[in-house]
């Protein structure tokens, strides 16, 4: 992948600074996500393992909102219609998306705003960062449609950014969760004004790009790694880890500045 030439069919692109936008762009549906979006997404992140230019990623939606889930009449119609084997290979491919956002080493920053919910508000968990507005609604449906709440990882990853209670509360009643509460429980970082949103959104991801990239790619997976292990696991997995930063150029270059009393410049290396 190139991101200066990277044209996806079914969400727009753009890239500078480091920085890649994904931009969810159907607007006049409030940006539902289709079989082949879905897929598309899941190929872009697994790409970004093999693009260094991208330092950091922004998701977001137009038109005021982030998302509002799978396509009632492209998806939702269409799967009451499969066997067990093509439900199942549906299931797993949208998980894919999850593995894909959370196997790819750049800081991923959602931008949410207005509808946020279904397969929607598992974009903006499976993010590293959310930034929303007052006027976010987020909500995880899946029980308004008649199917549990396990849905594309939420009850790994739900609990462990807002506790299990508030999460099975959300899961079980498929329930809005507001701005303010979002804020208060953790799911969102902070809550910005509307015509802020992009500004807030872009400024976080370019001081993310602007940092010590190859560290963060090392930050981020020990956050997905140090789930299911014992604390002396975590201790040693995170002495090797820091180890490997410690021989990066990077680690040098921020040494020389702070001596020097100069800003450090990173290159990622």
């Amino acid at each position: 992948m190139n991101p200066e030439r990277f044209q996806p069919q079914h969400f727009k692109w753009s890239f500078a600074d480091g920085v890649a936008t994904v931009t969810l762009n159907r607007p006049e549906r409030k940006n539902p996500l289709t079989f082949e979006s879905y897929a598309e997404l899941r190929d872009t992140f697994r790409q970004l393992v093999y693009v260094p230019e991208v330092k950091a990623v922004v998701v977001a939606g137009a038109g005021g909102n982030f998302s509002s889930g799978g396509d009632v009449h492209e998806i939702i119609g269409p799967l009451t219609q499969m066997d067990m084997p093509g439900l199942l290979k549906f299931t797993r491919m949208t998980g894919d998306l999850v593995k894909a956002m959370r196997g790819c080493p750049q800081p991923i920053v959602a931008a949410l705003d207005g509808v946020c919910v279904g397969a929607g508000a598992i974009v903006a968990m499976a993010s590293d960062m959310r930034i929303a507005t007052p006027e976010t609604k987020t909500a995880f449906l899946f029980t308004r449609v008649g199917l549990a709440g396990c849905d594309m990882g939420a009850c790994a990853i739900l609990p462990r950014i807002i506790g299990q209670g508030r999460a099975s509360e959300l899961l079980f009643t498929g329930r809005v969760m507001t701005a303010e509460e979002g804020e208060r429980w953790g799911f969102y970082n902070r809550l910005v004004p509307q015509d802020r949103l992009e500004e807030e959104a872009a400024a976080l991801a370019r001081s993310l790009a602007g940092g010590p990239t190859f560290a963060h790619g090392i930050t981020k997976t020990q956050l997905n790694n140090e789930w299911a292990v014992s604390l002396e696991t975590a201790i040693e997995m995170e002495a090797q880890a820091q180890a490997i930063c410690m021989a990066t150029n990077d680690f040098r270059r921020a040494f020389e500045a702070f001596a020097a009393k100069r800003a450090p410049e990173f290159k990622g290396d």
